[in-house]
């Protein structure tokens, strides 16, 4: 019987209670992803604001600060009685996700060493997880949890498990062949069937649809032959085609983040991060409508585009590694 998991990961929030002020002395450390703890001269600037701070989020059940912690602190050096919260009803384990969550890309963001500890954490208290879910719950690439998942079961002697749960709550199977072809029988029974219709049947992304279509169109295989080789053998393979965390989650997390909330240059920065970001699966309503005589000329601006990507993403990573 398949085992649904509710891993679609939606707004960190939705699970929450509505903001209601609740006594500072009654907040309990976090079980928090952090290891170093939480950084003093981040409290102090948060104290130092002129402006309402975002709500923290608090473990009903244990009263343990889940997201904050920096903003309760800067409210202990104000001398305030009261923080504005949110209720999260919920185990101990989801607390820890959703922590993991609202810390990867607002306010402070976690460190690689702890969304890598973060990660092994989930996949030990969700082991039915798929690499894309967990991937977007701690920030770190499908193929990196992939590669560590392996490791862990390498080191546990533990079974690789034939399915894995994906955001969506769907089972789907490890390996990616059984999807494709189940898409190409689709588009040959439903040909006028939309990318997105097919992608949800066959439990692959549309993406994968569309390179199975253009493939068919061709007369190829539907199983690119590096795919087929690796699909026939008995090495596991990671089945996760879209790297990175839920784009979604990272904007709003940013948008969040008071430093850039209350200063111009932030605004700007967002601003510029907004008109400019594209969420997953985005471009492929684009490239269904650009003109055959255009093809080339917008693959070499996306290219281009995706260079200065690279280019500012190497080095704010320099930055850090230097900063740290």
């Amino acid at each position: 019987m398949e085992q649904h998991v509710d891993v679609s990961l939606p707004d960190p929030l939705s699970g929450c209670s509505d903001v209601q002020w609740i006594p500072v002395r009654s907040l309990l450390p976090a079980d928090s992803p952090r290891t170093a703890g939480e950084d003093p001269a981040h409290t102090t600037m948060l104290a130092a604001l002129d402006a309402q701070l975002p709500p923290i989020i608090v473990h009903r059940a244990t009263m343990r600060v889940i997201d904050g912690m920096h903003r309760l602190g800067a409210a202990r050096l104000r001398g305030d009685d009261l923080v504005r919260a949110r209720y999260f009803d919920g185990t101990e384990q989801e607390a820890f996700v959703l922590a993991v969550r609202t810390n990867i890309a607002h306010g402070l963001p976690l460190s690689a060493d702890d969304r890598t500890r973060a990660m092994e954490r989930i996949i030990g208290s969700y082991p039915g997880w798929s690499d894309r879910a967990i991937a977007a719950a701690v920030g770190l690439g499908p193929r990196t949890v992939a590669k560590f998942r392996l490791r862990m079961q390498r080191e546990d002697r533990a079974d690789e498990a034939r399915t894995r749960t994906g955001r969506d709550g769907r089972t789907r199977p490890v390996h990616n062949a059984e999807g494709r072809l189940r898409a190409s029988e689709l588009i040959r029974e439903r040909p006028e069937a939309s990318l997105r219709a097919i992608a949800r049947e066959a439990g692959v992304s549309p993406s994968t649809v569309r390179d199975v279509r253009l493939r068919m169109e061709r007369g190829d295989d539907p199983l690119p032959p590096a795919r087929r080789r690796r699909d026939d053998s008995s090495a596991p393979v990671a089945t996760d085609e879209r790297a990175g965390p839920d784009l979604g989650a990272i904007l709003q997390g940013l948008q969040s983040d008071p430093a850039l909330r209350f200063s111009e240059s932030g605004r700007g920065l967002l601003r510029w991060m907004f008109s400019r970001a594209i969420r997953a699966d985005e471009w492929v309503d684009v490239a269904d409508k650009v003109p055959p005589h255009s093809t080339y000329i917008i693959a070499n601006l996306a290219r281009m585009c995706a260079e200065e990507w690279r280019q500012l993403a190497e080095d704010l990573e320099e930055r850090g590694a230097q900063q740290a």
